[in-house]
């Protein structure tokens, strides 16, 4: 059943980490091989083990270890098959601590008196020699030195998804590890530990008696009592076999899902690559056409639909998305009656005059713009500003709600946390928010936005915050979508200001550079964009819908393997 249904497995949400999780689950539970009555039991082995142990014991090479309680009922998670015995850790091993050593002991490279420490960093599924520290070897005991057989293992780290992390030593060089990280060292050699210590029963175990403030300590006894279902060591050998060949194959899935994915980005950035090719609205047309026959292959992942949506954006930008037509009247137009809107206002005093923008050169125009389109900077069609510094020593007034920068997500504003700031009666004129005002994120995330709708609530803005006013009736949304455009293909950051924390100033946001349409196609664009938006959507919710059912079965197909 495990292997007819891989491709279900492998396929769903982190589907082949699971199946790997999987495979280990059966194989320490007895489960993954078939048991073979004429296999000497796990008993005799066993006691041969004890013997060894005693062995040991008396020659003075490990300490005498303490009697044991007899291990309970409610300390054996499952009913083990025949021939299996329920066992504590100290019954096949002992564990050995790192080597403690000053931060000045230790070097970077090799030198003679020298040994190479392990530490956790070194422990990744297998053991790995890059980036060692150098101690004294006085510092070492014998004990200490690895040996073939040895398991590694961290023991303490900030990250309790490390402490415990075990990978087998195999003997590439002479080395000790360090004091975060201990040595599983079995009595009996056992390959056996390989396929336990990767299996979510031990690393469970591990994550239940590691503690610690800051750093998580997994003790050397909490390993000693770990409880392990042990099988006949013929048996042992036939589980390790299976596991591997199993790996092998996981490692294949894992291999051809990720040749998938590249092969799909490939056809992928080669159709979307058609439409941005376009010349004209109907060449668009047409390749859409030729795209959308291939939606299902296309659109199989988030990702997809993501680059879908931005070459949306990127074509209505260019003037691509809808056909142009020779009765609008020309964006030139428009300009001409915004300036001389301002210019009237200007004389009569209701605003400040505006100081002269730069010429929008050629090397500011990335693509030819179609008939009747106009080159623009942003302040010559709209009006921005910054919204009320967030000062409690000086503001003053009642208090009202206001929207900061993680309030403004892309194409929506989120009110789950707002918070109020103090406002005189007369500023509230100044701050206050109206319908269409396109609220842009000066830092935190500069440039995204989103575009304030709501005409019955009361609402202002902080200094975190441009808002952008369009004038002549220029759509707002074409604004957020060119900022979008930009954003998404790293064009805004020539914007920014700032070494590490990126602000997108006033001045800035002022000669930000975009296209102009005629205003009749405008209206155009941003129907025919939220159309496809619409579009984006739905396959973004199908697609996450059939991620649930797949993730569904093959949690069921687990449970019932399991």
């Amino acid at each position: 059943m495990l292997l007819s249904n891989l491709n279900l497995l492998a396929t769903a949400p982190g589907g082949v980490a699971r199946l790997r999780e999987l495979i280990l689950t059966l194989a320490v539970q007895g489960k993954l091989v078939p048991q073979d009555p004429a296999d000497e039991p796990a008993s005799v082995l066993l006691q041969k083990i004890r013997a060894e142990k005693d062995r040991l014991i008396g020659e003075g090479k490990i300490k005498k270890d303490k009697p044991l309680a007899a291990i309970a009922e409610e300390e054996k998670p499952f009913e083990l098959p025949v021939g299996w015995e329920w066992v504590k850790g100290r019954d096949l091993f002992t564990v050995v601590r790192g080597v403690t050593y000053q931060k000045a002991d230790a070097k970077d490279s090799p030198a003679e008196g020298l040994l190479p420490l392990l530490r956790a960093s070194n422990i990744q599924g297998t053991v790995n020699f890059e980036d060692l520290v150098y101690v004294p070897a006085s510092l070492v005991s014998e004990d200490q030195i690895l040996r073939s057989g040895d398991y590694v293992v961290c023991l303490a780290s900030g990250s309790k998804n490390l402490v415990g992390k075990a990978a087998p030593f195999r003997p590439e060089l002479i080395c000790s590890f360090g004091a975060f990280c201990g040595a599983i060292r079995p009595i009996a050699s056992a390959d056996y530990f390989t396929v336990f210590l990767a299996s979510p029963m031990y690393r469970e175990a591990v994550s239940a008696a590691s503690a610690g403030i800051g750093i998580n300590n997994l003790k050397g006894s909490s390993l000693l009592g770990l409880g392990i279902a042990l099988p006949p060591l013929a048996e042992q050998s036939r589980i390790v076999t299976r596991v591997e060949e199993l790996m092998r194959l996981c490692d294949a899935l894992e291999a051809k899902g990720q040749l998938e994915a590249t092969q799909h980005a490939q056809l992928l950035s080669t159709l979307l690559g058609t439409l941005t090719a376009s010349t004209t609205p109907e060449e668009l047309a047409n390749n859409w056409q030729r795209v959308a026959q291939h939606f299902d292959l296309l659109l199989d992942r988030p990702q997809a639909i993501d680059a879908l949506e931005q070459t949306v954006l990127q074509q209505a930008v260019r003037g691509l998305l809808v056909p142009q037509d020779p009765a609008d009247e020309p964006a030139s137009v428009l300009l001409q009656k915004i300036r001389a809107e301002k210019d009237r206002l200007i004389a009569a005093g209701q605003i400040k005059k505006d100081k002269p923008l730069p010429p929008v050169t050629d090397e500011e125009k990335p693509f030819e713009l179609p008939v009747g389109w106009e080159w623009v900077r942003l302040a010559s069609i709209a009006d921005s500003r910054l919204g009320k510094m967030l000062d409690k020593a000086k503001n003053s007034g009642k208090r009202y709600p206001y929207l900061r920068n993680t309030n403004v997500q892309w194409h929506h504003i989120d009110l789950d946390d707002i918070k109020e700031i103090s406002l005189e009666a007369s500023e509230l004129a100044e701050f206050r928010l109206m319908p269409g005002d396109l609220l842009i994120c000066e830092g935190g995330y500069p440039g995204r936005c989103a575009i304030w709708r709501d005409p019955d609530r009361e609402m202002y803005f902080q200094k975190a915050l441009h808002r952008v006013r369009p004038r002549g009736g220029i759509a707002v949304e074409l604004i957020a979508i060119a900022l979008e455009s930009d954003s998404r293909a790293g064009n805004l950051n020539q914007h920014f200001t700032g070494a590490t924390i990126k602000h997108f100033v006033g001045q800035a946001l002022d000669r930000y550079v975009l296209a102009l349409p005629p205003l009749a196609e405008q209206s155009r664009i941003v129907t025919r964009v939220t159309q496809l938006r619409r579009l984006c959507a739905d396959l973004r919710q199908r697609l996450a819908e059939r991620e649930v059912v797949q993730a569904r079965l093959a949690e069921a197909l687990v449970q019932q393997v399991a």
